[in-house]
């Protein structure tokens, strides 16, 4: 079971267009190898992130998953619902699972433990969540364009940061900041 699990992380890191096609990675442990994958992509953000700033470990695992959520349903949403192709029939629990696995590069984190590579790291492994979530989405959701993969996962990504920023900037106004004018 353990050798299935890395073979999924390893997958995934090579951006290997298979990991999706194949049925038998969405068998019954699926969903908990996905789970396992966003928690320790938590965990690893948060390893990275506490060479800069101290960051709750607990937080940042549950956030992962919450963060999984969020982007599995609205590439569900904008990919199955609104912009589906003929060939688009796929539950959201596969989608859910296909995200999952989309954020095994950012296991890559667990490594920024030197300052002077936290940056690059967490930029790097973003861009490479980022084209794994694309290849995810177009065989998952059995898209004939890599453009239109792109599309759903840049969209979901927009409205994701759109709605954080928001959230972000209507608590600044309850920050106990003093102004002297």
């Amino acid at each position: 079971m353990f050798a299935e699990f890395l073979n999924i992380v390893f997958s995934s890191l090579k951006l290997d267009k298979n990991l999706y096609r194949n049925n038998k990675n969405f068998g019954e442990a699926a969903i908990y190898f996905a789970g396992l994958i966003m928690i320790l992509d938590g965990v690893a953000g948060a390893v990275a992130a506490n060479t800069i700033i101290k960051t709750s470990i607990g937080i940042s695992g549950l956030t992962a998953i919450l963060t999984w959520l969020i982007w599995a349903l609205f590439i569900y949403v904008i990919g199955v619902k609104i912009f589906s192709d003929k060939e688009t029939n796929v539950s959201f629990k596969k989608v859910l699972i296909g995200v999952g696995y989309a954020h095994a590069p950012g296991l890559v984190r667990f490594f920024a433990v030197v300052p002077e590579l936290v940056v690059p790291i967490i930029f790097l492994t973003q861009f490479w969540i980022f084209a794994s979530l694309i290849i995810s989405t177009k065989q998952i959701l059995n898209l004939k364009s890599s453009f239109k993969s792109f599309g759903i996962v840049f969209l979901s990504f927009l409205i994701i940061a759109i709605v954080s920023v928001s959230f972000v900037m209507s608590r600044m106004d309850a920050l106990p900041i003093s102004s002297y004018s």
